[in-house]
């Protein structure tokens, strides 16, 4: 059982100690939970490459604390998620046979890289340290070393066509990245110019091979948009709108929110109720979900797909309707501010692709775009694809903050979400309890990103430690076993207490992650 964490004025959790250190710093020296967002995101783009990455995207939800005299604060999104290039063709792929977007080894599964650019975006609006301050841990750890984790060691191979990945070998080895710390050093003197028009811009450019134009790098990509929310338990609970998949977390909320859940989570009708949830909530995400849809999380849609739920047997979803890696980190500050951040490579190591000057490893989110003719989510240039990033951030009915909270998990991310927030909201669990409890998620066996292919076939598969198995059966669930930990997230939450002490937990799952506070 991972223990709670309690602090009187700041909190970061992350999945890294060493960035959950970095982002104390920052609090430590005055900054704000937006400085202390950033430098950890920064540290663990040094430490774990395997997660995230300068060659990812980024979302984040910022509640403001209630600055300006506004004692309930508000909430804000910021969308940080990279376009295709102008050289995008959807044409050739098909072409040449390809029906979905390559997975791996293929430059235009890289869309531009989002995620400096909402660090500056991020900083600008709610940092007060300088941003050569908020970067030096990071810089430091890449230019002198750092010890790999037991995370990265044994996938480290995987980049091995790179000398900074080739000779890393086993636990504590000291791994230094000198092109990375060249790349932080010139975004912390010269801002997005140092990175999109520097040493790792004209890298892209010659990868690229006419994937992109310069014009794809010079234009910011993070946009501050309006969050989603959604009533549920008491409290509102907001997330990311399109193309993040967000707004299944909110769906799957708002359904569970009117059903007549056991008394603790220990009941098989609790994991049979949820799953059915998040089933129902996406079962026709691939058609539906794309940068520019709306509407997804009426009261009146919340309604008609929670009266589907059956509560005594499974219900089957194919034609109901007529028509990672990733790591997740969060910070409040003493001033009350608090940022829900999560950011990701998409897949592990993302394409598996390398710019060769910097050492930078590139996402592949361009999996989530649709190779079919005309679809809204169809791969092209200057296009967003369906991302399955899924920050939360919850406050209670009068504005003020409740909690920041994400996981990774590629298409189980609202899945595991909808557990750990029903637990917190609904149960009174504390946050080590929420957190530590086993899950379900609807399994394909597959890469992590093909949940939606075929909701029919999923699985439930339970982690280690559930007793839900023989009553998910009889309900009429495909039930697997699955060991702790694998496959099940990486989740971290910051509970804000009534009396204002912040409560957090890291998620034993990560094995190095840590929630620290002051």
């Amino acid at each position: 059982m991972q223990n709670t964490r309690y602090a009187r004025s700041g909190m970061v959790c992350s999945v890294d100690h060493l960035a959950s250190a970095a982002g104390l710093t920052m609090l430590d020296r005055g900054g704000s939970a937006a400085d202390a967002a950033i430098a950890t995101n920064a540290v663990l783009a040094v430490t774990a490459p395997h997660m995230c990455g300068l060659g990812g995207d980024l979302f984040a939800l910022v509640h403001d604390g209630g600055s300006g005299g506004r004692a309930e604060g508000s909430v804000t999104a910021l969308n940080a998620s990279g376009r295709a290039g102008s050289g995008a063709d959807p044409g050739r792929l098909r072409a040449e046979g390809h029906t979905v977007m390559p997975l791996r080894n293929d430059i235009r599964s890289a869309p531009v890289p989002g995620a400096v650019d909402g660090w500056l975006a991020l900083h600008s609006r709610y940092g007060r340290l300088p941003m050569a301050t908020v970067l030096t841990p990071a810089i430091d750890l890449a230019a002198h070393g750092f010890p790999v984790s037991p995370l990265l060691a044994p996938i480290a191979s995987a980049l091995a066509h790179h000398p900074d990945f080739a000779a890393v070998s086993s636990p504590g080895q000291l791994m230094t990245r000198p092109g990375v710390a060249r790349t932080l050093e010139a975004i912390a003197s010269s801002g997005r110019e140092g990175f999109y028009q520097g040493e790792f811009g004209r890298g892209l450019l010659e990868l690229g091979a006419g994937e992109y134009v310069p014009d794809d790098l010079a234009k910011p990509t993070a946009d501050w948009v309006e969050p989603l929310r959604v009533r549920a338990f008491g409290h509102d609970v907001w997330s990311m709108p399109p193309n993040s998949q967000g707004y299944l977390l909110l769906l799957s909320l708002g359904v569970v929110d009117g059903l007549d859940l056991p008394p603790t989570p220990d009941h098989a009708l609790w994991a049979h109720l949820l799953g059915e949830a998040a089933r129902i909530a996406g079962h026709d995400r691939l058609s539906l979900l794309h940068e520019h849809a709306r509407d997804l999380v009426s009261e009146a849609e919340i309604a008609r797909r929670r009266a589907m739920v059956d509560p005594t047997a499974r219900l089957r979803v194919r034609g109901l309707t007529a028509e990672g890696d990733t790591t997740y980190l969060c910070a409040v500050d003493g001033d009350g501010m608090g940022v829900s951040l999560i950011q990701s490579n998409a897949s592990g190591f993302g394409s598996l692709l390398v710019e060769p000057r910097t050492g930078i490893n590139l996402h592949n989110r361009g999996i989530g775009f649709s190779l079919t003719p005309g679809h809204p989510a169809e791969y092209g240039p200057g296009r967003r694809p369906p991302h399955t990033l899924t920050p939360a951030l919850i406050t209670r009915q009068d504005g003020s903050l409740r909690s920041v909270v994400g996981t990774m998990g590629g298409d189980a991310q609202p899945q595991i979400l909808l557990q750990v927030i029903t637990r917190l909201l609904r149960h009174g669990q504390t946050p080590g309890q929420a957190i530590s409890a086993p899950r379900w998620r609807l399994g394909t066996g597959g890469t992590g990103f093909d949940t939606w292919d075929a909701p029919d076939e999923t699985v439930m598969e339970l982690e280690e430690g559930a007793g839900w198995a023989d009553g998910l059966s009889a309900l009429g669930h495909p039930v697997a076993g699955m060991p702790y930990g694998t496959g099940f997230g990486h989740a971290h939450l910051i509970d804000v207490l009534p009396d204002g002490v912040l409560a957090g937990a890291a998620d034993p799952r990560a094995r190095i992650g840590a929630a620290i506070g002051r």
